[in-house]
């Protein structure tokens, strides 16, 4: 008779080799005891104990708490170790693909300020299918989900879930991420659709019942923050050769992409999760929101590709010697 296996919550745990240490802990511990053994062996002649004490203990304390402290779930070094990166990074980065260039002499500029640094951001482009261009760490394709209501369930459905779940974890040969984001719900375009078909109702009490409705949504929005949820599948496939200017190795890697994310809809249909994926705007617009987490962008918000050519349209009735209306 088999018998279940347990997994931890936690999958991405770093594994324990002694107690409760991990390897991490364990070096950075190791390390400092040996620095500071070092250094009391070729300074015990000179200096005396307590001297040493004083510099020794505060040093084991703070490498203890580095070691073992967390905040967020990600250690105290870790944290410190991005600290240094940000506070040593340039300040002032522009999006430059072919150089930041120097400014001229003749220009009234401080030559002495800090130059501004090209910024390098994780995705270099994304194609018209939708699928985003890592650089050198491969492509990646990006899939919103449908979700199910697991507690209403029966057991016997639930079991159902977990084993459709299960099969496409199986199937998994490379890099997969579940991303679950939270994001600011605007609702002030379905309060002013209500307010404006009202009238047109065939009766005064839906008339009146959509008033009521779009005025109860409007207090809902000014008395606490709405949030929605969205569920995206991250799909990411690692070239085979790193030199970026391999398009052959590229093409391979997208079709893998879409063989990939032809199995994740027919593994995870029966569970009920409808998987689909985003197109290029979309796609811009998911990772848009991203780097600016704080900003409310709708699904489709018409941004343009990073190689979509913005071109100008004047409006009908405006004068074509003035500046034209970007569009």
């Amino acid at each position: 008779m088999s018998h279940p296996v347990r997994i931890p919550a936690d999958v991405d745990r770093e594994d324990r080799v002694i107690g409760p240490l991990t390897a991490r802990q364990l070096l950075i511990l190791v390390v400092t005891g040996m620095v500071l053994y070092g250094t009391y062996t070729l300074t015990r002649g000179l200096v005396p104990l307590a001297v040493f004490l004083a510099v020794a203990v505060p040093i084991g304390i703070a490498s203890a708490f580095l070691a073992l402290g967390q905040r967020d779930g990600i250690s105290l070094d870790r944290l410190v170790l991005a600290a240094l990166r940000q506070r040593l990074s340039p300040r002032h980065q522009v999006s430059a693909p072919e150089g930041v260039l120097q400014v001229p002499e003749w220009l009234d500029h401080d030559q002495s300020a800090a130059q501004p640094a090209e910024l390098r951001l994780p995705a270099e482009a994304v194609t018209d299918t939708g699928v985003i261009d890592l650089g050198k760490d491969g492509v990646a394709v990006v899939a919103v989900c449908s979700t199910v209501n697991f507690s209403l369930r029966t057991p016997a459905e639930q079991e159902s879930l977990v084993a459709s779940f299960g099969r496409y974890l199986h199937s998994l040969t490379a890099p997969v991420q579940v991303l679950v984001r939270a994001e600011r719900l605007d609702l002030s375009g379905q309060i002013a659709e209500l307010r404006d078909q009202a009238g047109g109702l065939p009766h005064p009490a839906l008339e009146q019942a959509a008033r009521e409705h779009a005025e109860y949504l409007d207090q809902l929005g000014r008395a606490t923050e709405l949030l929605r949820r969205q569920v995206l599948l991250v799909l990411r496939e690692p070239l085979a050769t790193a030199n970026q200017a391999d398009d052959g190795a590229r093409r391979a890697g997208e079709a893998r992409l879409v063989r990939r994310l032809g199995e994740a809809v027919e593994l995870l249909s029966p569970s009920g999760i409808v998987v689909t994926p985003l197109d290029a705007g979309q796609a811009t617009a998911v990772l848009a929101t991203a780097c600016n987490p704080d900003s409310f962008l709708p699904p489709n918000s018409g941004l343009a590709g990073s190689d979509e050519v913005i071109t100008s349209v004047p409006d009908e009735g405006w004068n074509d010697e003035l500046e034209p209306r970007w569009t």
